[in-house]
């Protein structure tokens, strides 16, 4: 059995406030017995205006965000899945056009040892009934190219950010790399999220028959933005097995990772497809 943890948060855009209040919401989760820990989207600074000058610091020498999450993860002897923070480099090395930054999704072993990053792919740019009205997340941050599964003990994770949700072709081929758990951080609006979130975590869900877990930020910010929350973790069937509210919470599930090889063999949809599509492709900007 593996225990899967998740943080929601109210984040603020301070990167020194976000740091204070996540320490002890990983401490709570670790307390109950989790194996890994998932943040939420835009957790270390939300809706900053200096996500591009956070990279900066993020790809250097000194970064204040990587190290906290690292830290935390040695400290606690525990796996963190570290939502998205921005960095201004990509995977390779190279530097991301400015102004823009890359929303990037990073995953620390037990050690504190960073062993993964995925780059969000798909870009926020919709219009919506809020306050807000109009979001173009594509001016700040430079879409990622490439999908991106992990072994850790407790199975296969795949890595995937928000407004993927809305895109299941990025699930299928997780699903065709074997994912068995598929970590979704999100900062949905509350108009959005009211409609559509736990629809698409679950549909997410069924089929790829693993479990979905998506961590979020829930509440009013200091921006002036509202966000759904309900955090979920969601099982290979599409059953809820957790769901946080709104506001800041923590919340732990165990879950059983041989259920997901009963369910694809009960019903094997991997193997009884019977239109065949290409990988998918994500050019660069």
């Amino acid at each position: 059995m593996t225990r899967l943890g998740m943080v929601q948060m109210v984040s603020s855009s301070d990167v020194d406030t976000n740091l204070a209040r996540v320490a002890p919401l990983v401490a709570e989760v670790v307390a109950s017995g989790a194996d890994m820990v998932f943040l939420p989207e835009n957790w270390a600074a939300f809706a900053t205006t200096q996500a591009r000058e956070i990279g900066e610091t993020e790809s250097g020498p000194a970064p204040v965000i990587r190290a906290c999450v690292s830290s935390l993860a040695a400290e606690h002897s525990v796996w963190i899945a570290a939502g998205t923070l921005p960095m201004a480099t990509r995977p390779d090395g190279a530097l991301v056009g400015a102004p823009r930054a890359r929303a990037a999704s990073l995953v620390f072993d037990a050690s504190g040892r960073e062993v993964a990053r995925y780059d969000k792919i798909h870009m926020f740019d919709v219009d919506v009934e809020d306050a807000t009205k109009r979001y173009r997340e594509s001016e700040r941050f430079e879409a990622g190219t490439e999908l991106i599964t992990l072994d850790w003990p407790g199975g296969v994770l795949g890595l995937t950010v928000c407004y993927d949700l809305r895109f299941p072709e990025v699930y299928r081929e997780l699903a065709l790399r074997e994912a068995t758990i598929i970590a979704a951080p999100c900062a949905f609006t509350e108009v959005t999220g009211k409609t559509h979130f736990e629809l698409l975590i679950r549909a997410r869900a069924v089929e790829t028959q693993g479990y979905m877990v998506a961590a979020c930020q829930g509440g009013v910010h200091d921006s002036g933005r509202r966000t759904w929350g309900h955090s979920l973790i969601v099982d290979p069937l599409g059953e809820v097995l957790l769901d946080l509210g709104r506001g800041e919470a923590t919340g732990v599930v165990e879950v059983d990772p041989e259920r997901i090889a009963v369910v694809r063999a009960n019903m094997p949809i991997a193997r009884q497809r019977r239109l065949a599509y290409p990988a998918p492709v994500f050019p660069a900007d």
